[in-house]
């Protein structure tokens, strides 16, 4: 995942998403290894410092599972983490997802990390 500030990143996704570290070391001279993830998940996401030049957010493909949209929504805005205006429900107008349409799908919604990397926190179905 590229970051403009690792230890702001780090923040974000630990503090404030509730990720937990699992790598955190300097290499290469002064490079900076960081991991974060979701607990007791298998894949991690590596934040890594952005070369200049690069794009500087992403449309990441990472999904975050829910048990409860609504109230992560609802924190997420309350802690003023950049979230969709509303939460995307079944019944909404048909979704256009990687050249298909969607129906019946579960409640989600979008958040964008402070380097304006978007992801996804869809219900637990």
């Amino acid at each position: 995942m590229p970051v403009a500030d690792q230890e702001r990143a780090r923040t974000f996704f630990v503090d404030v998403l509730g990720l937990e570290p699992v790598a955190d070391f300097r290499y290469a001279g002064d490079e900076r290894w960081l991991e974060v993830a979701p607990a007791g998940a298998a894949t991690r996401l590596s934040l890594a410092r952005r070369d200049a030049g690069a794009p500087v957010a992403a449309e990441t493909g990472v999904t975050f599972v829910s048990d409860d949209v609504e109230a992560e929504h609802a924190r997420l805005r309350d802690a003023g983490v950049d979230v969709d205006a509303a939460i995307l429900r079944e019944g909404d107008p048909p979704v256009r997802w990687a050249h298909t349409t969607l129906a019946g799908i579960p409640a989600m919604f979008r958040l964008r990390d402070p380097d304006g990397n978007s992801f996804l926190v869809v219900q637990q179905v």
